[in-house]
């Protein structure tokens, strides 16, 4: 199914006058052929490495409400939206949606070791369980499954979780990136803006009335990112769409560098351009 990517509608439908067009689609799918359809795995609020898409509200809830509908597995990968990265602890709470099965990493060790976690409900886990003759166990296991390191790192990073108060703090500087974003929204140059707490992704276009792209072989994205290196901030490109994902630690005299570097960088690229 296609990503509810408003800025290019799949459809070609305009948010919200499309009454969440594409998640109807996926509820119509999800009858359609539910025979056959054990379960539907996406990334909760922000599709990351597709170019940071942000869904639109009720999406994810429409969803979820689908998957019950046909008896199927909500599966929501928080790899990159867990632990705070979103504002809540974790993405799907915003539409106070509880999946089947949830795959954490990254940020529950604050990123200083590996560390993996697949969560799932009481109902799926207790089909696993069996008397050791009736192979129900769920063998799979691999070299560093709970490794000691790891999970000191991730125990230690949940503690300051609750000791500093980390969501309260991404909730605030979240709204410093977000009035620092308006500065450049309407750059001809620049034509989506997409944030969901410390998650953002500026799409870059030759023409933002018409969101004509760039030619890929300009490689605008790695231009920017160049730039932005010279200014002391490492930036990564998705295309043409720049990612900013600042530590959860983050202070607003740095959101302020990694503003005024991103921006500035932008600025010079499409000029020269």
């Amino acid at each position: 199914m296609p990503a509810p990517y408003c800025y290019r509608c799949y459809y070609g439908l305009n948010y919200p006058s499309c009454e969440l067009h594409c998640a109807e689609m996926i509820r119509k799918k999800l009858i359609e052929h539910r025979d056959r359809i054990c379960g539907v795995i996406l990334e909760p609020l922000v599709q990351g490495a597709a170019g940071m898409i942000v869904h639109p509200r009720g999406f994810l809830k429409i969803v979820r409400d689908a998957t019950k509908e046909t008896d199927t597995l909500l599966i929501a990968d928080e790899v990159a939206t867990g632990f705070g990265r979103t504002g809540r602890m974790f993405a799907v709470e915003h539409e106070d949606v509880r999946p089947d099965i949830m795959a954490l990493a990254k940020g529950i060790t604050g990123g200083y070791l590996p560390l993996a976690v697949t969560l799932t409900t009481e109902d799926i886990y207790s089909q696993f369980l069996g008397k050791y003759e009736e192979f129900k166990t769920f063998f799979h296991g691999h070299s560093y499954t709970a490794n000691p390191l790891g999970c000191a790192a991730g125990i230690s990073t949940l503690n300051i979780f609750e000791k500093d108060s980390i969501l309260s703090h991404v909730q605030k500087i979240s709204l410093r990136l977000s009035q620092r974003l308006n500065e450049i929204k309407d750059h001809p140059g620049v034509g989506d803006i997409r944030q969901k707490g410390l998650m953002v992704g500026i799409e870059l276009v030759r023409d933002s009335k018409t969101k004509e792209p760039f030619d890929p072989s300009f490689k605008i994205g790695q231009r920017v990112i160049k730039k932005t290196k010279e200014k002391g901030v490492i930036l990564r490109p998705l295309g043409d769409v720049i990612v900013l994902m600042p530590p959860l630690t983050t202070g607003e005299d740095e959101i302020d560098m990694l503003c005024d570097a991103t921006f500035s960088s932008i600025e010079e690229v499409i000029k020269e351009v």
